[in-house]
């Protein structure tokens, strides 16, 4: 990798962080110029999914309030996105290069639309519970079955995510918005760990770019949260 390609990414990770402590969506900015730089698009996305993981570390610290109060759904989404984490990354290792270079176009188009449509998307699907719904077993296993669904596609590609994790909360009846980022963030987090020790293991991660974006998102989210 040479200095301007250091360069670039480390602007790209600057503008990715900035993006993912304002809204989400930074992968949207990382994945592309991670394939710019010259990594197949499996590798990109394994890479990003790593580099995009140590904001959500420190943004944990944040929220502890909220999760602590929420102890029963984060454990539940926690543990359904561990696994479906790794079934996505998975799944992607078992792709072929050639399907998935194919596929990048779409994903991309997909994660897009999330990013531009996902508060609109939520607040029209949206459902007014009962209070005691989070509560029923009903609820449990509807929330479980769709998290597993969004943790996998979390594995597999991710761009997106955070979008369609709040329109999911929204539709589960969660309106506080400071527990739902709780959430979102915990999802993400689990969904990514898992995802990323399957990438480790199968060796796609490209090192020495992510030293260079990374560390520098770690750096933005967690100066995000203590501000």
């Amino acid at each position: 990798m040479s200095f301007m390609q250091a360069c670039f990414l480390f602007f790209a990770a600057w503008m990715s962080g900035v993006l993912n402590s304002v809204a989400g969506g930074g992968g949207l900015i990382i994945f592309p110029a991670l394939i710019v730089t010259g990594l197949p698009a499996i590798s990109a996305n394994a890479t990003s999914t790593l580099a995009s993981c140590p904001g959500y570390i420190a943004s944990i610290s944040a929220y502890r309030n909220e999760l602590w109060a929420q102890q029963q759904l984060s454990w539940l989404f926690g543990s359904v996105s561990l696994v479906g984490g790794m079934l996505g990354a998975v799944l992607l290792l078992h792709t072929p290069a050639s399907v998935f270079d194919q596929l990048v176009p779409y994903l991309l188009l997909l994660a897009t639309v999330l990013f531009t449509f996902g508060n609109s998307i939520s607040t029209l699907l949206q459902i007014a519970p009962k209070e005691t719904a989070q509560n029923s077993s009903c609820f449990q296993i509807k929330a479980s079955f769709v998290q597993l669904l969004i943790s996998v596609y979390g594995g597999f590609y991710g761009l997106g995510i955070s979008f369609l994790i709040l329109a999911t909360l929204r539709i589960l009846g969660i309106k506080n918005i400071h527990q739902m980022n709780a959430l979102k963030v915990l999802m993400i987090m689990c969904t990514d760990s898992f995802a990323i020790v399957t990438f480790i293991i199968a060796g796609v991660i490209a090192w020495q770019q992510f030293f260079s974006d990374g560390f520098k998102k770690f750096s933005h989210r967690l100066n995000s949260s203590c501000s």
